[in-house]
Order: C-alpha cells, then sequence, then structure tokens
C-alpha cells in the first residue's frame, strides 16, 4: 500500500464520472450581511478513495484483497468481472482505485483499460451481506472534441514532419495521421525538404479539461517542392471514408509509396550495379534500403496474400506478399515477424507484417524493401509515379462532397492562428 493515497472526496463533489455516489449533504447557516466576516467551510467527508497503480505480477484477485475493504469480496469481484473482463487482462502500472465509506465499507472498484475507457465494480444497493451482488460494466470516459488547426514547416534544422510538429506542442500520433493523408503521393522518408509546409485541421480529444489524444485529420495541405496538394476525409461511393483531393480525387493508391513511416531515410536506391557493403563486389541491388530504428514496424504496401515469411539466408527474416496485376512485394532483415503472418495469409494495405531489425548479411540495422512486376524486379520509387489513382468521387455525388469540401477547408483557414506581423523595417537618417 505504499503507492497508495487517500483523496478525500468532498459531500458537494459526490457524482464522479456520471456515477452517482451516496452523499449525505448537512445544512449550513450563513450570514448573508455585507458586513459579516465569512470564512472556508469545510464539508464533513463521504467517502474515501484510495488510489495506487497495479503492481508487477498481480492478479485482479491480489490487488482486491490487498485492501482490507475489497478483500472479502475478492472472489465474488473476480466471478462477477469476468463477463465483461478478462481478469488474465490486468496491466501493471494502470491506475485503479477503491472507493469505501467512512467506516471502511466497499463500495466501489475502479480500473483504466485505457485512455477511452475503465472498469467499473459497484456493490448493489441493498446487496446481502451473506452474498453481495455487484454492478459491472465497462465505462467511457466522458470526452470533449475541440476541433483546431496548426501549420508546420519543414526546415534544415527541424527536417521531419514530427520534429516540425513537436515544435508546436502536438505529438507523434498527429504526424503519424498526416502522413496517412498523403501516403499515396508522398514518400516521407525522401520528398520532404525545407521550405515545405503543413496546414492541417483535426480534432484534439480532451478529457477532463487535458489532452487525451487525436479525433482524427479533417482535412490538409501539403506545399511540397512547389507543388500544393489537399487532402480530406470524405465517404466514398464504397460508403467507406477515404482520402480525397480538393477535386475528388482519390488519394489512395494500388501501392504506399513507402512500407515505413516518414522518420527513416533512403540510404541506398535501385541500382543496377552497387558495391556490396560486406561481399566487397559490384551486383544488382533490386530494391530500397531505408535507415530506421530497431523494431520500427514495417508495413505492407498494398492488399495481398502472404507467399513467404521465415529465414532466407542472407536475406534474414523475409516476408513476401503477392499483389494484384503481377505485383510481388518483399521485406528483408526483419527483426520479427508480425503474429499471424504466414503464407497464405491474407493482409490489407498499411497492414504490419514485420520490424525492422539486423538479420541476415548486413552491416546496420535497416529495411530492404523490394517490388516486383510479372516476376521483373522494378524500381519501387519510378514504377509507383506510373500507379493510376483511385476511384473518383462519382458526378451525381459531387455537389454533396463540394459543399463538405468548401466547409472544411473554410474552417481550416478559420481555424489555422494568424500569421504574425512583419517587424518594422528600419530606416536611417536622411541626412537632411
Amino acid at each position: 500500500m505504499s503507492r497508495s493515497k487517500l483523496v478525500p472526496v468532498l459531500a458537494a463533489a459526490a457524482i464522479v464520472g456520471g456515477v452517482t455516489m451516496a452523499a449525505v449533504l448537512t445544512s449550513l447557516d450563513r450570514d448573508l450581511s455585507p458586513d459579516a466576516i465569512h470564512h472556508d467551510v469545510r464539508l464533513p467527508l463521504d467517502v474515501v478513495i484510495v488510489e495506487a497503480t497495479v503492481p508487477r505480477n498481480a492478479t485482479l484477485e491480489s490487488v482486491l484483497k490487498s485492501h482490507p475493504a475489497s478483500s472479502p469480496f475478492a472472489d465474488s469481484i473476480v466471478g462477477a468481472v469476468r463477463t465483461v473482463f478478462n481478469p488474465r487482462h490486468l496491466q501493471a502500472d494502470r491506475p485503479y482505485r477503491v472507493t469505501t465509506t467512512l467506516d471502511g465499507l466497499f463500495q466501489e472498484f475502479r480500473y483504466r483499460l485505457d485512455a477511452d475507457r475503465f472498469l467499473r465494480v459497484a456493490l448493489k444497493d441493498d446487496s446481502p451481506a451473506e452474498t453481495p451482488e455487484f454492478d459491472v460494466e465497462v465505462v467511457p470516459y466522458p470526452k470533449e472534441v475541440v476541433v483546431d488547426a496548426v501549420e508546420v514547416e519543414i526546415t534544415k534544422a527541424r527536417p521531419s514532419l514530427w520534429a516540425a510538429l513537436q515544435d508546436k506542442g502536438e505529438n507523434i500520433q498527429l504526424a503519424l495521421l498526416l502522413s496517412e493523408a498523403f501516403s499515396g503521393d508522398v514518400d516521407f522518408n525522401s520528398d520532404l525538404q525545407a521550405g515545405d509546409r503543413f496546414e492541417v485541421l483535426f480534432g484534439r480529444v480532451m478529457r477532463d479539461g487535458e489532452f487525451s489524444g487525436y479525433d482524427g485529420v479533417q482535412a490538409a495541405v501539403l506545399h511540397n517542392d512547389g507543388r500544393t496538394l489537399t487532402a480530406m476525409r470524405h465517404e466514398g461511393p464504397d460508403g467507406r471514408l477515404g482520402w480525397y483531393d480538393a477535386e475528388g480525387r482519390s488519394l489512395k493508391r494500388q501501392f504506399l509509396k513507402s512500407p515505413l513511416g516518414f522518420e527513416p531515410t533512403v540510404t541506398s536506391s535501385f541500382s543496377r550495379s552497387r558495391l556490396h557493403p560486406v561481399l566487397g563486389v559490384y551486383r544488382a541491388h533490386r530494391g530500397v534500403d531505408y535507415r530506421a530504428a530497431y523494431g520500427t514496424p514495417v508495413v505492407s504496401v498494398s492488399a495481398g496474400t502472404v507467399v513467404a515469411a521465415g529465414w532466407a539466408g542472407g536475406a534474414g527474416r523475409r516476408v513476401v506478399v503477392r499483389h494484384v496485376n503481377g505485383y510481388e512485394s518483399a521485406y528483408f532483415h526483419l527483426s520479427a515477424i508480425a503474429p499471424g503472418i504466414r503464407p497464405g495469409a491474407k493482409v490489407d494495405q498499411g497492414q504490419t507484417v514485420g520490424r525492422v531489425g539486423n538479420s541476415g548479411t548486413v552491416t546496420a540495422t535497416h529495411l530492404h524493401y523490394e517490388l516486383k512486376k510479372g516476376g521483373a524486379y522494378v524500381n519501387p520509387v519510378t514504377e509507383h509515379r506510373n500507379m493510376p489513382p483511385g476511384v473518383p468521387i462519382p458526378a451525381d455525388q459531387m455537389g454533396s462532397f463540394l459543399e463538405a469540401r468548401d466547409r472544411l477547408f473554410g474552417q481550416l483557414r478559420q481555424t489555422l492562428p494568424p500569421a504574425p506581423a512583419p517587424a518594422p523595417v528600419a530606416t536611417g537618417a536622411s541626412g537632411q
């Protein structure tokens, strides 16, 4: 219990997270005369809450038995919880709390499942002492989504989208969401350069007045290498949400431009003759090498079927996926192959197939990515440029699409913070 802390709950705040606790309010005489001297009045405690985190190697039963109030009910609570939550999934370092009356009687147990939900176990009113009964439910945290916008610029000091967003107080999750919007047109490993700008409209999830995560990107603009790319979320002809540009063209291509996120860089390009760093001989380099941190997720660049997954000599741990139109992609030197990735398994575009490593014949941790068409090796970078865009918004749905476009991009412009005023230009003395 050394990690626990007692938190008194005042009767005036008896409603917590939408759950009403028993409260006994006392009548307070108030002297409302203007000459009276008023002092803060201490309200009587209604309940006591013990807050703590789950110790390592603990079970739900052991956590409950570590508190005198919940210990007698531990077995009954574990049995009741199984209807909505597997007690084996209890995780160390997750916060929980036990609520008791002032005389030490158990009232409620809460355990945070994730950022969005918590497990609640409450003793039912008038529950018999001999056979206690409990209300058990998974409760969503009350949230508020605030629409916000941010503009960032890629610089030499901040050459990645992640770093640029960090300077604005955002985190990597927003970078991942934004990179997903443009993943069909931009390789965030190599296409970004100093001077590129992003403008993004997104939802900021707030819980109890504090930032809890992102609700997704709604619209974005990328100024890259003299071109302006737009992206917005909209329902497509198949009824599913997808990414479209301002003209209603789908941004989803058959292949992603990269099997990695936006942070790594290309260390070796496709080549017919390259000096092998280990073997010391010139040979064809039939793919692209990406430098990335050990364990970085590697995703399938397109939907398909796994045809190979396992050890492949100098290629180390390797995954090969067959796609439509005669394409085949391969991912070498993995540190691990993702669960369920085996020959015959179906994968979606963007699904993790493994993690970056240094298995096989390598000098450093990296990913080697290959692409074949009709059995022949092709340059993944140039091949992608020749792929047609996805299905556009049909003509009979363009009216509603254009209304949504004008609303979202108008909201983006209105929500972005105003640009700072230019500094005044100093003028010298006229000399007259």
